[in-house]
């Protein structure tokens, strides 16, 4: 009886492991994202909205924004690897973001009755050095679209279709090769 126990107790804790790494790290083949068949139309813009932050006005943005590039960050206050994920982000932003809708965007429930107050979101993007559009996705429609784990960065050219998307800490360099993609194939439909 006692291995038994043993067996399944050893079971449980793989299976909250594994469902921990997919949650931060995404599923192995989650780096092609495109979904759409050449043919399919890309999915209509998504408003979402956006918080008075650093870098970031309060209001909404469409995303993605149709007729240039955009760049998601889908992340959480509560991940540690989003918080290892800033610095790149920083960088990249600074290096690119000027060619692209460039936003992190957060599923959290931010609220008074929320896992976390705009007042403890605008905090954490402080203290973080966020500098770009910080966006809110509370019922997730962003996140279903462009799934996997957080981080998770998604580039989207100006027609609506994923270019790059990859989840899991991603270097400046990588990130600027995700957006860049994204970029040539604007200037492919030109």
């Amino acid at each position: 009886m006692r291995r038994r126990e043993v067996l399944a107790g050893v079971g449980s804790a793989g299976v909250v492991v594994g469902g921990g790494a997919v949650a931060v790290y995404g599923l192995p083949s989650s780096d092609d994202l495109r979904g759409e068949e050449s043919g399919d139309e890309p999915p209509e813009p998504l408003e979402i909205e956006t918080v008075d932050a650093a870098g970031s006005d309060a209001g909404t943005i469409e995303v993605p924004d149709l007729g240039r590039a955009t760049f998601v960050d889908l992340f959480g206050t509560w991940c540690g690897p989003c918080i290892e994920q800033m610095p790149a982000l920083g960088e990249a932003n600074e290096r690119i973001g000027d060619e692209v809708l460039f936003c992190s965007v957060t599923n959290e429930s931010v609220g008074p009755n929320g896992s976390v107050t705009e007042a403890e979101l605008v905090e954490w993007w402080d203290e973080h050095d966020g500098n770009w559009t910080l966006g809110l996705d509370p019922a997730a429609e962003l996140t279903a679209r462009y799934p996997g784990g957080v981080p998770r960065g998604v580039a989207i050219d100006a027609s609506g279709r994923v270019q790059w998307a990859e989840s899991g800490i991603k270097t400046a360099d990588e990130l600027v090769s995700g957006i860049e993609q994204a970029l040539e194939a604007d200037a492919g439909d030109k």
